[in-house]
Parts: structure tokens; sequence; C-alpha cells
């Protein structure tokens, strides 16, 4: 009887007991987040920082990361900004010259993460859910209808979100409210004083 106790009393003990893996001389092992990247948008308004979600939307940030790397977005302007829609850039110098852009690249929109307030997203042309090449908008408020919400038309295929403002909000919101008006090849919503990209810089990933 007093042999069964004790390996009763074992294997109850070893069902209480931690799994080795679970702590360390220190206290428990924590789990840790994903590394993203981060890109920093050096701009006339200021420093925005944006932190891109290569789990979510492996293609879209690879794209976007080639043209950091190619210096593509280094002198460009943000040349449409709606003041509770959008801030958007990626493609015009100063003078409103469009620069060269490589081939479109599919959407990724269908990837759980939404238009909200301070989200990137890729830029693409309305009536081509595949159209999205070098520009990108910034969310300046929660902006729900531009989610992915079926395959069914290229309006329905959504924006894709593949990052987050996580430096410089303040500065989008300082964007957002600049004088606009029409300039060749725009109707509207063109800064009067150019926003411009100074320099985008890649910055080392951040847990």
């Amino acid at each position: 009887m007093r042999t069964l106790s004790l390996r009763f009393a074992t294997i109850v003990l070893g069902l209480f007991a931690l799994p080795a893996f679970a702590q360390t001389s220190t206290g428990p092992v924590m789990p840790t987040a994903p590394a993203y990247p981060r890109v920093a948008l050096e701009t006339s308004a200021g420093r925005i920082v944006i932190e891109l979600y290569t789990d979510k939307a492996p293609n879209t940030v690879a794209n976007f990361l080639s043209y950091v790397k190619d210096g593509h977005y280094n002198g460009t302007v943000f040349h449409r900004v709606i003041a509770d829609l959008l801030i958007q850039g990626g493609a015009f110098t100063p003078d409103m010259q469009q620069k060269p852009e490589r081939a479109p690249i599919a959407n990724e929109a269908n990837n759980g993460l939404s238009n909200l307030r301070g989200t990137l997203a890729a830029a693409r042309r309305p009536s081509e859910k595949n159209s999205a090449t070098a520009q990108f908008f910034i969310n300046t408020v929660d902006n729900r209808q531009f989610d992915y919400s079926s395959d069914a038309s290229a309006d329905a295929s959504g924006y894709c979100v593949f990052g987050r403002v996580v430096e410089g909000l303040d500065v989008i919101d300082k964007i957002r409210t600049v004088a606009t008006a029409a300039r060749a090849p725009f109707a509207a919503n063109v800064p009067v004083a150019a926003i411009i990209v100074e320099r985008a810089i890649a910055l080392d990933a951040t847990p």
C-alpha cells in the first residue's frame, strides 16, 4: 500500500509540474513578437516611420521595399491630399512628372487587415484589381469601405493594407490640412505647396 501511495503522489505531482521549457532561472519564457521591417519617410513636413507587415502582405511589402532600395521615392511628393480620407504619394516629382514604374503586382487585400487611420495601403486603379505599382496612401481616418469584401469585382476586392504608421502620425495630420487645388494632370486635391518625400530609408527590423 505504501508503494502504491508513493506512486500515486508522484503521478499527481507530475500532472501539476510545469514543462521544462516554460520557465528559466530568471522567470517564465515569453513569446516574442515578429520583427517587422520599418521604413522612414523623411518629408518636408517631418519624419514618418512605417512598420511593414511581411506576414500579411509579403509581395506588396517586397515591392514597396524594392522601390525604397532603388531610391524611387526620393524627391517625390504627396500628390493627392483629402483631409478626411487619405494622403497619397509615390509617383510624381514636384513638377508633376511621373516617375517610371515597374510591372503591377497582385492584390493582397484579402489578408484580414483593415484600412484604419494610420495604416499604409497600396494604391491602384479603381477599375483594375491587380494594378498596384509604386503608389501608396496613408489613411487619415478609418476607411473600411476600402477593405476587401469579395472577388466579385475590382471595387469589392479592396485596397491592400501592408503597414502602419508607428511614428509621425502628427506629421500625417499636418499634411492632411494643407491647402489643395487643381494641378495637371489632376482636377483637384494637389497640395498648393509641395509636400516632398526627401528620402525613404529602410530601417532595421524592430520587434
